[in-house]
């Protein structure tokens, strides 16, 4: 039976068999990445706190790059789906090769800035005079490894596009092993000291980055689709990009604002700030787990000229998006009382903390409205949108956070502050959706 003669319950299970074969795997593969830097901060924690300071420093510059790239997987995502909604396999995977080369030269460009300006990138973050010289070894050798990093985002996204988030979830499990490994044997069993823990982080992503290579030129010679780097195809995959890079350095924006004030209203209100961002950062890779879903899902009938298949998939999808933020957020109030002790003792913490909390509890049924529709946007390749709408988001959002401080007001209306964020990003993606205009079918948008 086609979906075009299946009833509606069909229809629905068939939507959530999708939604749960992508997004399960991909929510597993995006956990992982985190614990690359937990494994490194206990390893490197028991060299002192010097070594542990200067990989702080070193890591939140890394992570910060890397985060900006970003859209190499997302870009690549959509671009891949269409083609194999298409029906175009061959196609599919020469698309992908476009953002792997793209993202190897923006590798090397980042390592040819980050090298020579090292000592002045940490100095910025005015980093202490003991740990300065261990931030500057890490970001150095760590450095080495952004190519294959980015190497891993592209490909990621080729193979989300080809529908498979499985394998993404199997190297990534390898990869954290490894990387714990060579950890421990580089640090301790050769003495290495940082030096070593940066080494072994590097040569489990180049690891990582192999075993992605090994699968798509598998795959390209499999449908014969060249491998050769194409110059037209290169600039097409970076101008698709542009859009979507502009909207994640917005977000970036809107996080840095929120830590910002969050330090200015004290030490107590900062160190609450920091225990809920780190929350509710785990709450988002869930919801981002079924926006990655939307991605793979929404190219692909696009690309297969079922708008109509869309249409539907979309409404499934928030659906989806509002039931996993009532789950998330009434999981976050019923565990309060075990997860609040594991970050801190302090009381006064406590007391601040509680509050804020409630309200980010209170937000995760919009927030899981907004991931799984800017995921449908994204499959869409609706990235301009997009960017103009987080630029909107975080023209509203700045001068509301920046008047908290000077109004009187503490921690819990920062985070109404960041529900108001997320509530006009809900508001500007939901138009999106319901004008049609994402609705663009064939192999390219």
């Amino acid at each position: 039976m086609t979906q075009a003669h299946a009833t509606p319950k069909a229809v629905r299970r068939q939507h959530d068999r999708e939604i749960i074969s992508l997004a399960v795997p991909a929510f597993g593969a995006l956990v992982a990445e985190p614990l690359f830097l937990m494994v490194d901060s206990a390893i490197v924690g028991h060299l002192g706190t010097p070594q542990l300071a200067g990989l702080a420093v070193a890591a939140a510059l890394l992570t910060t790059a890397v985060s900006v790239f970003v859209f190499l997987a997302y870009a690549t995502t959509a671009a891949v789906a269409r083609r194999v909604g298409a029906g175009d396999l061959p196609a599919a995977i020469r698309q992908g090769m476009d953002g792997i080369w793209l993202a190897l030269l923006l590798g090397v460009a980042v390592i040819a800035f980050t090298l020579p300006t090292a000592p002045w990138l940490i100095d910025l973050f005015g980093t202490s005079d003991t740990a300065t010289p261990y931030a500057i070894t890490y970001l150095r050798i760590s450095s080495l490894g952004i190519p294959a990093m980015l190497v891993v985002l592209a490909a990621t996204g080729v193979l989300r596009g080809l529908q498979d988030t499985r394998t993404p979830l199997y190297v990534a499990i390898a990869g954290f092993a490894a990387n714990a490994a060579l950890n421990v044997g580089l640090v301790y069993g050769a003495g290495l000291g940082i030096a070593g823990s940066a080494w072994g982080t590097v040569i489990a992503q180049f690891g990582m980055a192999a075993a992605y290579l090994v699968v798509v030129v598998r795959g390209a010679r499999r449908h014969h689709a060249s491998l050769r780097p194409d110059a037209a195809g290169i600039r097409a995959s970076a101008q698709a990009g542009v859009p979507l890079l502009v909207r994640t350095l917005s977000l970036r924006a809107v996080l840095m604002i929120a830590t910002a004030v969050a330090a200015r209203l004290g030490d107590t209100d900062v160190a609450a700030h920091q225990i809920i961002l780190s929350l509710w950062s785990l709450m988002a890779f869930a919801l981002d787990a079924i926006a990655i879903a939307g991605q793979a899902i929404i190219g692909r009938y696009l690309g297969a000229d079922d708008a109509d298949g869309a249409r539907q998939v979309c409404r499934r999808m928030v659906q989806w998006g509002i039931l996993s933020g009532v789950a998330l957020g009434a999981l976050i109030v019923l565990a309060r009382p075990l997860f609040i002790p594991l970050f801190t003792s302090d009381t006064t913490v406590h007391d601040t903390l509680l509050p804020a909390l409630l309200v980010v509890a209170l937000s995760q049924p919009i927030a899981g409205v907004v991931f799984v529709l800017d995921g449908v946007l994204m499959g869409a390749g609706d990235g301009p949108y997009l960017a103009w709408a987080m630029l909107l988001t975080l023209a509203v959002f700045a001068p509301v956070a920046l008047l908290v401080p000077a109004l009187g007001g503490g921690l819990t209306a920062l985070w109404w502050a960041m529900t108001l964020m997320m509530t006009v990003r809900m508001a500007t993606l939901w138009a999106r959706t319901r004008s049609g205009n994402w609705i663009v079918t064939g192999a390219t948008r």
